[in-house]
């Protein structure tokens, strides 16, 4: 843990944020494509496919999974079921550039749910940290502008990837609480497909209710086929499997670092892909995020 950074745990932690971007952009592609719900709900149960072959033992009943079932019902519902679709919501009504930088004030809500709900201390430096990212979010929902803070107006997109960002603190600190056998957790696909199984359920039941309020019809093409099959591998699968073997060469304090690529990913693959160009207040938004990150995580 901890170790020297090599070009191979570079690029396993630099690949995630790229696929990570990528599925946001994926997300703004096809929002007019399919209902935002039931493109997290296929997204999950193509991927739940996939892993089975790699991880279907963990749900015989000697895996030692069944007796911790309600965990894992919470993490699929918090990391699978919610966090997606709203991030899937979010695209809806706003950029992806803004979702992503939106998203990286979760250092802010990790630790105000750390300190509230997990009786975890908060440093000064922490509270400094959060200042800074608390900022740049903010810049990046007053579109640049830092008078319109007062008159700010949320579009429902930035509402839906701020709710998306505290389920995901949630199930962050909840992933520390491991009382399941240490095999499960050991191979990263048994421990994905766990979730991700009871986040199938959830997603499942939150799309039949989006089904029920009159969702738009499915617009099947071989776009929307590739981007089912895009999402459902390489930000899902591929990412976490990368990040995983990333985060155990270089440690989490470090792998944090990589996460704040995203938002350049995303402006990067906007351009390219959508035409919507980055601001210059996305730019100071993102140096805000990463310099509150960086303040929280010195020590001394």
């Amino acid at each position: 843990m901890n170790q020297r950074l090599t070009a191979r745990t570079i690029f396993l932690l630099t690949l995630p944020p790229l696929l990570w971007a990528g599925n946001a952009i994926v997300g703004r592609l096809v929002h007019d494509l399919l209902p935002p719900v039931l493109l997290n709900f296929l997204r999950w149960s193509i991927a739940l496919l996939i892993l089975l072959p790699l991880a279907g033992p963990v749900f015989r009943r000697e895996a030692g999974l069944w007796p911790h079932w309600k965990t894992y019902a919470m993490l699929g519902l918090l990391g699978i079921g919610m966090y997606n679709a709203l991030q899937y919501l979010a695209l809806q009504s706003s950029t992806p550039i803004n979702v992503t930088l939106v998203a990286s004030g979760l250092p802010v809500w990790m630790m105000l749910t750390g300190w509230l709900f997990f009786g975890v201390a908060v440093t000064r430096r922490q509270v400094a940290g959060a200042v800074l990212s608390i900022a740049g979010v903010l810049l990046v929902l007053a579109r640049g502008e830092w008078r319109h803070v007062l008159e700010l107006r949320l579009v429902p997109g930035d509402l839906f990837m701020i709710l998306a960002t505290i389920a995901w603190s949630f199930y962050s600190w909840l992933l520390t609480r491991a009382t399941e056998p240490a095999g499960i957790r050991a191979n990263w696909a048994s421990f994905l497909a766990a979730q991700v199984a009871f986040g199938v359920i959830w997603s499942g039941g939150f799309a039949a209710g989006e089904q029920a309020l009159g969702a738009m019809p499915v617009q099947w093409s071989w776009m929307l086929t590739l981007a089912l099959l895009y999402v459902a591998t390489c930000p899902a699968i591929i990412a976490f499997g990368c990040w995983g073997a990333g985060v155990r060469a270089a440690g989490p304090s470090v792998g944090a670092f990589f996460v704040n690529l995203t938002p350049l990913f995303t402006a990067v693959l906007s351009s390219a892909f959508l035409g919507e160009a980055p601001h210059g207040y996305h730019a100071a938004a993102f140096a805000l995020i990463v310099g509150g990150i960086v303040v929280s995580a010195r020590r001394g």
